[in-house]
């Protein structure tokens, strides 16, 4: 999101001079390079809501990208497949609500399903045809390069420590360095309540991290899987279901479950930070969220504990999975945003301060999006730049 937006600014305002903070010693180290690389089509997303705006012109600018900068993608498509009769009702919605939004899907039915899909029993799926595959590493390289190509900077190992606006600049105090801007933005993900409140704001969020956790198939049972195969997800939360996915590599993902991180950037369940852990257990809006869900996170736990578990799930999809064919892959951790309420806020969030935009929340589909929500972004910024 921070590269989309700088390259961004660099587009729209031609001699602008921008440089990039990233606190690692390389780009796309949390989210972006974790994430299971779909193309989403915004078949999810809620008709008229940012997400399913910028889902649909985000991924028309970033298959325009990769052709044009030479990324490898691939449009493979993709199944909903529901395997209960109560399910029909939510799929039946979710199609619906891909028309709307312009999506490219349509009904199929077990048959039609074993077609694409040989390994995998449904009773009704929708065929998602434009969803898509790319590494997003990938893609930050090329943004790094158009930006360092055009008189700006990107910097590695720069984790921000301080941030002081005054009426004509905001000073950026980083652990090596300090520099001085007419306009500063945002976009620390896992971080980003806590770089809000480094301006002396408090931020209407708090950021909860979640871990998902991937296995992937051997390669001697890579076969059962052909493209991208997904469940109905529940409406009552922002997760997706564990899911099978073909990446762009050949390799097939299987995953994430949700469990709550110990650590902000807690990819391990040995990770933990008793400060972030401690503000986590303590902040009353996720106290709300457990209370309402807590059967739900049992089960998420549980089938972080058990590999029989977790393959059990994936069985919902793919009976002929054994847990002997599942082996660990890395985790990812998703930066959820809740408020105060105990509400998961499920779409794009912003913030502003005199001389900042904070990117709040940048939610599933965010690596899709990317260029064309840094647009939005970017215009935000140069705003206050002419003012």
């Amino acid at each position: 999101m921070g590269l989309s937006t700088a390259w961004n600014l660099i587009k729209m305002q031609p001699g602008i001079k921008v440089a990039v903070l990233e606190k690692e010693s390389q780009f796309a180290s949390h989210q972006t390079g974790r994430n299971s690389g779909v193309i989403h089509s915004g078949i999810y997303y809620k008709p008229g809501s940012l997400k399913a705006i910028n889902s649909r012109k985000g991924k028309q600018l970033l298959e325009e990208f990769c052709k044009s900068e030479g990324v490898p993608f691939k449009i493979c498509g993709k199944i909903i497949v529901a395997t209960a009769n109560e399910e029909i009702p939510l799929l039946n919605n979710l199609y619906e609500r891909g028309l709307k939004n312009g999506v490219n899907c349509e009904i199929i039915t077990p048959e039609q399903i074993l077609e694409i899909e040989p390994y995998c029993k449904g009773i009704q799926a929708i065929l998602v045809n434009e969803t898509g595959i790319v590494d997003y590493k990938k893609v930050c390289e090329k943004l790094v390069t158009s930006i360092q190509s055009n008189n700006s900077r990107t910097i590695l190992n720069s984790k921000v420590i301080g941030l002081n606006e005054s009426t004509s600049e905001i000073s950026v105090s980083t652990k090596n360095d300090n520099y001085k801007s007419k306009i500063a933005i945002n976009c620390a993900g896992l971080y980003s309540d806590k770089v809000l409140e480094l301006t002396g704001h408090k931020s209407p969020i708090k950021i909860i991290p979640f871990r998902g956790e991937y296995y992937k198939l051997l390669p001697s049972a890579t076969h059962l899987c052909n493209t991208l195969i997904y469940p109905v997800p529940d409406p009552r939360f922002p997760f997706l279901g564990v899911h099978f996915t073909k990446m762009i590599d050949g390799r097939v993902e299987c995953g994430p479950n949700a469990v709550l991180a110990f650590a902000r950037e807690g990819y391990l369940k040995t990770q933990i930070k008793i400060t972030e852990l401690t503000e986590t257990l303590t902040y009353p809006g996720f106290l709300k969220l457990i209370s309402k869900h807590w059967q739900m996170g049992i089960k998420e736990f549980w089938r972080s504990l058990s590999k029989n578990a977790f393959a059990n799930a994936l069985r919902r999809l793919i009976p002929d999975i054994t847990k002997d064919q599942l082996e660990p892959a890395p985790a990812g951790i998703r930066a959820q945003a809740i408020t105060a309420e105990g509400i998961l806020v499920d779409d794009f969030a912003f913030y502003e301060t005199p001389r900042m935009v904070h990117v709040l929340n940048a939610p599933s589909p965010a690596a899709t999006a990317s260029l064309c929500i840094g647009r939005q972004i970017a215009e935000k910024a140069l705003a206050k730049f002419e003012k």
